[in-house]
């Protein structure tokens, strides 16, 4: 597989996004033939929707196209460093390989430091500067309960 190859389409995504008002990010997710099967694009301000990152958008797309909630089989190519929300969405969609090519400190430099989400999520929940609090509610383990009671589930 041609690792700079996709590397570079997604800072091409990244470079005509941000020329087109969107964030300087871009990503490709790539099955094992080669393939690009999803592709993404920075759009949060343009979408109003803070979760619209380019690797999330790629997923997305992906696991739309292939009619399935897991990557397992799939590279995901991006042109930054994925921050902590596609970080998580890279393990839940159980993505086989990441390639990056801008890291952390560049993302930093050009104004998108994550780096306080980090730190946020090594304090205590009343540390945080979103605190974080939980209600004790009798009903509270009533939907993991009535998930553990179908015999017809999709485990994941």
């Amino acid at each position: 597989m041609n690792h700079e190859k996709y590397l570079k389409q997604t800072i091409q995504l990244a470079v005509e996004n941000a020329r087109n008002d969107g964030g300087p990010f871009g990503a490709l997710v790539v099955d094992k033939q080669g393939i690009v099967v999803g592709t993404g694009q920075n759009k949060v301000t343009s979408s109003n929707d803070p979760t619209a990152h380019a690797e999330i958008q790629a997923i997305r797309e992906a696991c739309n196209k292939l009619e399935t909630f897991q990557l397992s089989d799939c590279i995901l190519y991006t042109s930054c460093e994925p921050c902590p929300m596609c970080l998580g969405a890279i393990y839940w969609a159980r993505v086989e390989k990441v390639y990056y090519a801008a890291d952390q400190k560049l993302a930093a430099a050009g104004g998108f430091d994550d780096q306080f989400i980090y730190e946020e999520i090594n304090k205590t929940y009343e540390q945080r500067k979103i605190p974080f609090y939980t209600i004790d509610l009798s009903e509270k383990n009533a939907p993991f309960e009535e998930w553990l009671k179908q015999d017809n589930k999709v485990e994941y």
